[in-house]
C-alpha cells in the first residue's frame, strides 16, 4: 500500500463579498477530498473557474480554507499556528504559472534563492549559497547565474529559477501552478522534462495543475478532474484517459488534437459557459451544460463512488463510459 504525503479531505473554500461589493457568496471549493501518495504526480485539470488554483494555495495555507482537513507528513495543517505553519512550508513549496512576476527584479537570482533558506535559519551563508549554487545546475543553468538579475534570462530560464527556488529547501512536495503555460510552445516541453526528471531523480510528491491535458497525461500518475469547484472525477492517469467514465472529462479530452491525421475525432461541444461559482446549479453542477442531464440531476448532488479500483465518478448515471 502506497504511503501517504498528502491527505485532504472535505476542503472548502467559500469567499464572502467585502467592502462595497454586493452578491452571494462565491463557492470556490465543495467538499474536496483526494490523496497525493509519496513520490507521486496527481493533476488538477478543469477549465477556468474549476478551483485548480485555489486547491493548491489553500493546501498551502497561502489562502485559508473555510473548512476541511488538510494532513501533510501526518500532521493537519489548518489546526498550526502560523509559526508552526511557516516551519512546515520548508517541506512544501509552490511553482508559480508566472515566472517573471513571481522574481523580484530588485534581487540578484542568488537573493532569490537563498531567502527562503534564510528565513528558515537554515545553514551558514557559505552553506546556503553552496545550496543554491547546486539547484540552478540541477535545472541546467550556469553558476555565473547566481548574481544576475531575473530580467537577464529568458521566460523559459525564470522558469527554471523558480524551480530552482523551490528546489533549495529540499521539499517533500511541489504545487506546480500551470508552470508552463505562460511559455512559448517550443519551451514548455522542456520545462515538463525537467520537472519529471526533477521529480523521479529527487523521489518529489507533486500537486500539478494545468489545463492542457496532453501535458497532464504525460507527467501525472493521478488526475482529478474538477468542475466549479467540486471534483467531478479521479483516476490513475492511464485509465482515466482510456476510459473516462464522467461526460465531463470525455468532453475535456476530446478536446485534446489527435496525432493521427487520418484518424476521425469527434469533439464534444459543451454548450453554454461555465456558471458562476456565485450562483452554482442545484443538484449536480455540471447539469446545465451536459448532454446526459435528467430531471432527477437538478436535485441530487452525486457523491464521488468507486466504478473500478482506484477510480471514482460523480455522476448519478452509471451507463456513461468511453
Amino acid at each position: 500500500m502506497e504511503e501517504l504525503l498528502l491527505s485532504v479531505r472535505g476542503l472548502t473554500k467559500h469567499f464572502k463579498p467585502t467592502g462595497l461589493s454586493r452578491g452571494s457568496v462565491v463557492r470556490a471549493l465543495d467538499d474536496i477530498s483526494f490523496d497525493v501518495p509519496r513520490g507521486k504526480v496527481v493533476g488538477l485539470v478543469g477549465e477556468s473557474g474549476s478551483g485548480k488554483t485555489t486547491i493548491g494555495r489553500s493546501v498551502l495555507r497561502l489562502i485559508e480554507p473555510t473548512s476541511g482537513e488538510v494532513r501533510f507528513n501526518g500532521v493537519d495543517l489548518t489546526k498550526l499556528s502560523s509559526a508552526e505553519m511557516r516551519r512546515q512550508r520548508k517541506y512544501m513549496q509552490y511553482i508559480f504559472q508566472d515566472p517573471f512576476a513571481s522574481l523580484s527584479p530588485r534581487m540578484t537570482v542568488g537573493q532569490i534563492l537563498t531567502e527562503g533558506l534564510e528565513i528558515q535559519r537554515i545553514g551558514t551563508r557559505e552553506e546556503r549559497v553552496q545550496r543554491a549554487k547546486a539547484a540552478l545546475a540541477a535545472v541546467d543553468l550556469p553558476a555565473d547565474a547566481f548574481d544576475r538579475y531575473a530580467h537577464e534570462f529568458s521566460g523559459g530560464q525564470r522558469q527554471r529559477i523558480g524551480i530552482a527556488r523551490a528546489l533549495t529547501l529540499e521539499p517533500l512536495l511541489i504545487v506546480a501552478d500551470e508552470p508552463v503555460s505562460a511559455l512559448d510552445v517550443s519551451i514548455q516541453a522542456q520545462i515538463v522534462n525537467l520537472l519529471r526528471d526533477l521529480q523521479i531523480r529527487l523521489g518529489l510528491s507533486m500537486l500539478f495543475i494545468s489545463h492542457d491535458l496532453a501535458v497532464v497525461e504525460y507527467i501525472c500518475d493521478t488526475v482529478i478532474v474538477l468542475y466549479l469547484g467540486r471534483i467531478m472525477e479521479i483516476a490513475p492517469s492511464e485509465q482515466l484517459y482510456r476510459d473516462p467514465r464522467h461526460p465531463y472529462t470525455r468532453a475535456l479530452l476530446s478536446a485534446i488534437p489527435s496525432p493521427d491525421p487520418a484518424k476521425a475525432h469527434v469533439r464534444e461541444i459543451l454548450k453554454d459557459d461555465i456558471p458562476s461559482p456565485a450562483n452554482p446549479s442545484s443538484g449536480c453542477v455540471f447539469r446545465t451544460r451536459c448532454p446526459h442531464a435528467e430531471e432527477r440531476c437538478a436535485a441530487v448532488v452525486p457523491p464521488l463512488e468507486e466504478v473500478s479500483p482506484g477510480h471514482l465518478k460523480a455522476c448519478i448515471r452509471r451507463d456513461i463510459s468511453g
